[in-house]
């Protein structure tokens, strides 16, 4: 399987980032971390450093299972801003390729225009964000080629529909019990 990409910027949300990298490697699915700053250190919203696994001009973006974009601010501005970013999610998207993004990030999809019609989910207050899209305010959405989450708490369940999406419903079922996230949510 292709490689998930993990797009990490200056003061992106920590645990929205590492919750999916550890959840989808539990799983056995290949993840990286791709610095989207030109240095593999980057500084995330609550000033942890975390070391990235390639850099952006680095990452072979055209063979990507998936790319995610975690929240955070100033993150999802700052992955917003990055061009080379955008037209990569751009193609990803003309091709029909699966995208995910939790909290604030769902914004950098908005601002794009491609969840026009589409049911999408973010951190509250960013759904004016979402252009042309119906808010829900569930912790995750599916639809279309998008997998949008609500915030950090939803990152469990996020990061899970990701899973499905690419191994299948046994495979997070499998996971859940292994994490104990089955005794939690009954």
């Amino acid at each position: 399987m292709n490689p998930i990409y993990l797009f990490f910027a200056e003061g992106t949300e920590e645990v929205e980032a590492l919750a999916v990298v550890d959840i989808v490697r539990r799983a056995g699915l290949p993840i990286q971390i791709v610095s989207v700053t030109g240095d593999l250190l980057v500084k995330s919203s609550h000033d942890v450093h975390i070391k990235a696994d390639v850099l952006f001009e680095d990452a072979d973006l055209e063979n990507a299972s998936l790319f995610v974009l975690p929240g955070g601010l100033p993150g999802a501005y700052n992955l917003y801003e990055h061009a080379g970013l955008r037209k990569a999610i751009q193609k990803r998207y003309d091709a029909g390729e699966p995208l995910a993004a939790i909290c604030a990030a769902p914004l950098v999809y908005g601002r794009m225009g491609l969840l026009k019609g589409l049911k999408a989910t973010c951190y509250p207050g960013f759904d004016k964000e979402l252009e042309g899209a119906e808010y829900t305010g569930k912790l995750v959405e599916q639809d279309g080629q998008f997998i949008t989450g609500k915030g950090p708490a939803a990152v469990f369940e996020f990061a899970y529909a990701i899973v499905t999406k690419l191994a299948g419903e046994e495979k997070v079922q499998a996971l859940k019990d292994g994490m104990l996230y089955s005794e939690l949510v009954k």
